[in-house]
């Protein structure tokens, strides 16, 4: 009588093998947890809330048809109208303003990027005498306050006969803009391989040829920023419009708010719903070279 003997090990080796545990999930480099995220979502929230705030209670008190609302900004609720904007549009010189602070934001843009452009690419590719003073002498020029600027640039403006003219305000703005401008494109400059210039020279180009046919081009992004910078400087500057310009008919939005506001009183309503309508042109410009702006901003430091 034969017997067969099994053997007890496979059962014992199939009940004791468990499982295999899931490879655990490695995080990569980088990489926010659930946590993190929710953290940093909710802190650009209210970092949006906090910028966003002024503009929201700026247009909300812009409604409020009395002058004397801002000290109660909760009645302002019942008793909305966009009457502050019909007055400021029918009743005040606004069309004015607005053509005047056009020309000279335009006129400072394109006057103060063009000769901006011209010196930062000479101080980036050419080596003449003195190129390195020349930077730090448009960077010196910054540290004057406007204060000590009027008068002299008064007398200037006077005797060339351009006190109360656009020409004379934008040339004022430009020897504000050029310098900063200057800065900034030098540094987009720098990053642009010389080896265009070099091609654009073999193919028969003149070193001006090269610079608005190859170089201007690619430095797009540099001239956007530069150009925002110049138009903003423009738009919203007081100083120098209030002194420099004296006709009505010539003031810049920064000088015509101050029509509002008297030494016995101040129609802020009215201010508010100028404000509003300020904005639009700037908001307008912002959103036409919005593209270029974060990568002109930081392309200009990659390189000294």
């Amino acid at each position: 009588m034969s017997t067969t003997t099994v053997p007890a090990s496979a059962p014992a080796e199939q009940a004791g093998t468990a499982p295999a545990a899931p490879p655990r999930k490695v995080r990569a480099r980088g990489e926010r947890g659930l946590a993190g995220s929710l953290v940093s979502h909710g802190i650009l929230t209210v970092a949006s809330l906090i910028a966003f705030f002024p503009v929201a209670w700026l247009v909300y008190l812009s409604l409020g048809p009395d002058k004397n609302d801002y000290l109660h900004p909760g009645r302002i609720w019942s008793k909305m109208t966009l009457d502050n904007y019909a007055f400021v549009l029918q009743h005040t010189n606004f069309f004015d303003w607005l053509k005047s602070s056009l020309i000279v934001s335009l006129g400072t843009t394109v006057i103060g990027v063009m000769v901006a452009a011209t010196t930062g690419y000479a101080v980036s590719r050419m080596r003449f005498p003195g190129y390195r003073k020349l930077m730090w002498v448009l960077l010196v020029t910054q540290m004057f306050p406007i204060a000590v600027l009027i008068v002299p640039m008064y007398q200037i403006l006077s005797r060339l006969q351009l006190v109360d003219s656009y020409l004379g305000l934008i040339l004022v703005y430009c020897s504000t803009a050029v310098p900063y401008c200057a800065w900034l494109l030098k540094g987009y400059f720098d990053t642009i391989p010389f080896e265009i210039d070099e091609a654009g020279r073999v193919d028969g180009l003149t070193p001006f040829g090269t610079f608005f046919r190859l170089i201007l081009p690619l430095a797009r992004p540099g001239l956007a920023v530069a150009g925002f910078y110049s138009f903003i400087t423009a738009f919203g500057e007081v100083a120098f419009a209030s002194t420099f310009m004296l006709s009505d008919t010539k003031y810049t939005f920064a000088v015509g708010l101050q029509s509002f506001v008297s030494e016995h009183d101040a129609q802020r309503h009215l201010m508010a719903a100028t404000a509003v309508l300020v904005a639009i042109p700037v908001s307008a410009f912002f959103y036409l070279v919005q593209k270029n702006l974060v990568t002109g901003l930081t392309a200009g430091g990659t390189k000294g």
